[in-house]
């Protein structure tokens, strides 16, 4: 099978976060950052929580209101697009990537997006992609879904960015899909770590699909108020691992190189494996 991107990667808000200090993780996004090479594409939640730390730390009190969402986003942006910066190869370009669910939803726009992000490995330049939490109004967001429900069939939204990751490694045709998390994996019982699922598979689609289906009825709780979790995690990856993607759940205190090498426990999820 024939892939235009090595790897699509993606990191939750929670796992950059040393929560304890109440600052960015910099060992790991250092760490995350010197892995990243052309024909890597990185999803990287953590705008808004960084923004609302660091407004916090500044000012000495939370932002209050509807808008505060956005205006965290805003200020956290900046910050992480530096920390990435500063740890990444200094002989690669890093571009930042901000996208909204009507990129995903427009063939137009979604070709577009699709051609500047396959430019990135010719130029020597590594994509670094986050959902426009800054110019989002969430009731204008839902009431656009909306409409384009009632006029297609698949509707994107990817507010999730595991939703973006997803929508990105099937856009590419990536070989690999990294979902990183604060967990190892998927677990027959989230409550003991010895239930991790290894591998989720099937001898085609349609079984891999109906695996996956099946070990969604595992799955509960999330990682943060507002995140949707393993469950909704293994509904977004289902058309990635259906083009024959190998996607991989995984611990961010792992390495991807030790993820992708299975040295590291964390689920993978592919035909045939």
């Amino acid at each position: 099978m024939t892939f235009d991107t090595e790897l699509v990667g993606k990191i939750g808000s929670m796992a950059l976060i040393d929560k304890r200090a109440g600052l960015i993780d910099y060992t790991r996004v250092a760490r995350i950052s010197r892995e990243l090479r052309p024909g890597y594409i990185w999803v990287s939640s953590g705008a808004t929580e960084i923004g609302r730390l660091d407004y916090l730390a500044r000012s000495g009190r939370e932002l209050l209101g509807e808008h505060a969402k956005t205006d965290y986003a805003a200020q956290g942006q900046a910050i992480l697009m530096q920390t990435y910066r500063q740890f990444a190869d200094p002989r690669y370009n890093l571009r930042q990537v901000l996208v909204e669910h009507q990129h995903f939803n427009d063939p137009a726009k979604s070709e577009h997006i699709k051609a500047m992000l396959l430019r990135c490995k010719e130029q020597n330049a590594i994509p670094i992609v986050n959902y426009n939490d800054a110019v989002s109004n969430e009731e204008n967001r839902r009431m656009e879904i909306a409409a384009l429900a009632r006029g297609q069939e698949h509707v994107y939204e990817c507010v999730d960015n595991d939703e973006t990751a997803s929508r990105i490694a099937c856009l590419v045709r990536a070989k690999y899909l990294v979902v990183l998390t604060g967990t190892d994996g998927i677990y027959t019982d989230p409550a003991d770590p010895s239930t991790l699922v290894r591998r989720i598979s099937g001898k085609d689609v349609y079984e891999l699909t109906e695996n996956i289906e099946e070990h969604k009825k595992y799955c509960s709780g999330a990682s943060r108020a507002g995140a949707n979790g393993a469950k909704a995690k293994l509904e977004y990856i289902k058309d990635a691992a259906a083009q024959g993607t190998t996607v991989f759940i995984a611990n961010a205190k792992y390495s991807l190189s030790e993820i992708l090498s299975g040295s590291a426990p964390c689920t993978q999820i592919g035909v045939g494996l």
